[in-house]
């Protein structure tokens, strides 16, 4: 099939969508149903091949940024007694117009997800050309042919307004989908693992009946599902492969045959000899491990919050504070939150938690204070650094609106090209609603998917958008790879990302790139004050987040210069 390159609208024009297009612009035509028969032949056959090598046959449900990557590392796995691969791994993505192209990426040996691990191409890559013991696919009917199905797809929450997660909810339809689809599908003696991050109680209370009415349909009633859990802790960056492969992982099951069969699963593709798997009694004790986890990293950040506030009014340099404490060792995992933060998990998982308790669960008290002030100050922090913006240009005699303020960092954390939930997404759009001309730097994002689709991206309803006034131009923002591009004309200036792009420029540079002083907004500590008092004498104004100090450095300098 002749592939072309054409943009998402372009493809879809009409009632009927007719292609799936990829980040790069290519399109693919999306399967019609006598294509399905041919696609499970073509199953079949590859199938009986690695059941001849002895292979066990492994799906992943959702082939995004977890499960294409999981496929890989249990494509990539081989018999620590042999050395020779003991699984087949197929990677199952519906044939949708958002993503069937993911199943033709991965089919020529191609990553469908971007990093900076250059591990993550070489696997797919490899396990795909070389090993051949990974392919990809669109027909359900693939479960049937599963020892392990390992689902992937993707469980979000929805928040009905900012800064109160509360008014908020679980979407988990997607996933009940799967799991009806599962059930109708699979042989009894297979283990499903769900990798997804649930509402706890999810395994047990919402997979473990559905998968059972569904034997139950097929007249298999007296089988019980081989159901089971356990969360990966994903990390995007440098060490995006390892943080599956090479790190601890927690598990469960509904039944001791399930805890066996994914203990002993987990233990032939992962690195358990040196991160050994925790075997926890149930699935809810595993979900809520995930939960817990990163509601506990999320409540240290929104903590730190406050202090930031104290700190900017009272002349207090937190960054130099943190460091001090973090001499401490029972102290030094402390973390400065930045423009609030960022990434799939920490946003929403404690909302997970909250849900499941009182809907999932049944209970009708409020026992939950802590957990959901933390993701309402986190979602919202990035609006004081846009106040912080405009009282910066204020000190100049500028207004907002009058001017354009460069953004340099688009990701959620520095060094990796994740934009998913982060801070200078809601700075953009806050500085958008109150007028401003937006420049945005970042040398490790290519598209920001955020803004230019926030009609369908992450999912059509779902942009943040809808929380702000006066966004409809952001689907015209692009990300610069040239600093003095996006400098130009500057009247503003937020290190926003703790890029180390960004901790050696030189205050003299950015004044030359602008053509002018700026307003510079430190989100992250990144200025020394050395570069805060340069910044001062070439008649700038610098704010920081946490950085009460940089008043009385001012006061220094129009001092000496009297």
């Amino acid at each position: 099939m002749q592939q072309k390159k054409l943009s998402f609208e372009q493809a879809n024009k009409g009632s009927e969508p007719l292609y799936s297009v990829s980040p790069a612009g290519e399109a693919f035509p999306l399967p019609g149903e006598a294509d399905q028969a041919d696609e499970f032949k073509r199953l079949q056959k590859i199938v009986a091949e690695q059941r001849l090598l002895g292979r066990e046959i492994v799906v992943v449900m959702g082939i995004g940024f977890v499960g294409a990557v999981m496929a890989g590392v249990i494509a990539d796995s081989v018999d620590k007694a042999t050395g020779r691969p003991s699984k087949y791994v197929i990677g199952m993505q519906r044939p949708s117009t958002r993503s069937f192209w993911k199943i033709q990426y991965i089919n020529r040996g191609i990553a469908p997800v971007e990093a900076e691990d250059p591990e993550v191409a070489l696997l797919i890559g490899r396990c795909v050309q070389e090993k051949k013991t990974l392919t990809a696919t669109y027909t359900y009917d693939v479960l049937s042919l599963a020892d392990v199905v390992v689902v992937d797809v993707q469980c979000d929450y929805r928040k009905e307004s900012l800064g109160n997660v509360r008014q908020g909810t679980a979407e988990i339809a997607a996933l009940e989908d799967c799991l009806r689809v599962i059930g109708e599908k699979i042989q009894p003696e297979c283990l499903v693992l769900i990798e997804t991050t649930v509402p706890p109680g999810t395994t047990q209370y919402i997979a473990y009946p559905i998968i059972k009415k569904a034997f139950g349909k097929r007249g298999i009633e007296d089988k019980e599902p081989v159901l089971a859990h356990s969360f990966e802790r994903v990390m995007p960056g440098k060490n995006y492969v390892s943080s599956i492969r090479d790190f601890w992982r927690v598990c469960s099951g509904i039944t001791q045959t399930a805890r066996e069969r994914v203990e002993a699963f987990l233990s032939d593709v992962l690195n358990v000899e040196k991160y050994p798997l925790t075997v926890l009694e149930t699935p809810i004790e595993s979900e809520t491990c995930k939960v817990i986890e990163n509601s506990y990293r999320a409540t240290i950040l929104a903590f730190l919050h406050e202090w930031s506030l104290f700190s900017e009014r009272n002349g207090i340099d937190l960054i130099k504070v943190i460091d001090a404490i973090k001499v401490r060792p029972t102290h030094s995992n402390m973390i400065f939150p930045g423009p609030g933060i960022g990434g799939y998990c920490l946003p929403k998982d404690g909302g997970l938690g909250i849900w499941a308790y009182q809907t999932l669960l049944g209970f009708e008290d409020d026992i939950f204070k802590i957990t959901p002030q933390a993701i309402d100050i986190n979602d919202t922090r990035a609006l004081h650094v846009a106040r912080l913006v405009r009282d910066a240009l204020r000190n100049m005699g500028k207004i907002v609106a009058a001017c354009k303020v460069a953004v340099f960092g688009a990701s959620y954390r520095e060094d990796v090209g994740d934009t998913r939930y982060s801070g200078s997404e809601l700075l953009v759009r806050k500085l958008a609603e109150m007028g401003a001309e937006i420049s945005v730097h970042d040398p490790y994002v290519r598209h920001w998917w955020e803004f230019e689709k926030q009609e369908q991206y992450p999912a059509p309803g779902h942009s943040w958008s809808r929380f702000f006034r006066n966004q409809e131009k952001l689907t015209e923002l692009r990300i610069s790879k040239d600093l003095p591009e996006a400098l130009q004309g500057g009247d503003a200036v937020v290190f926003a990302v703790r890029h180390e792009h960004y901790l050696n420029l030189d205050p003299d540079k950015i004044v030359e790139m602008t053509g002018k002083p700026v307003a510079v907004i430190d989100c992250f500590g990144i200025l020394k004050d050395d570069k805060i008092r340069r910044f001062f004498e070439l008649g700038c104004e610098v704010k920081g987040l946490g950085r009460g100090h940089v008043k009385r450095i001012k006061d220094q300098v129009r001092m000496a210069k009297k």
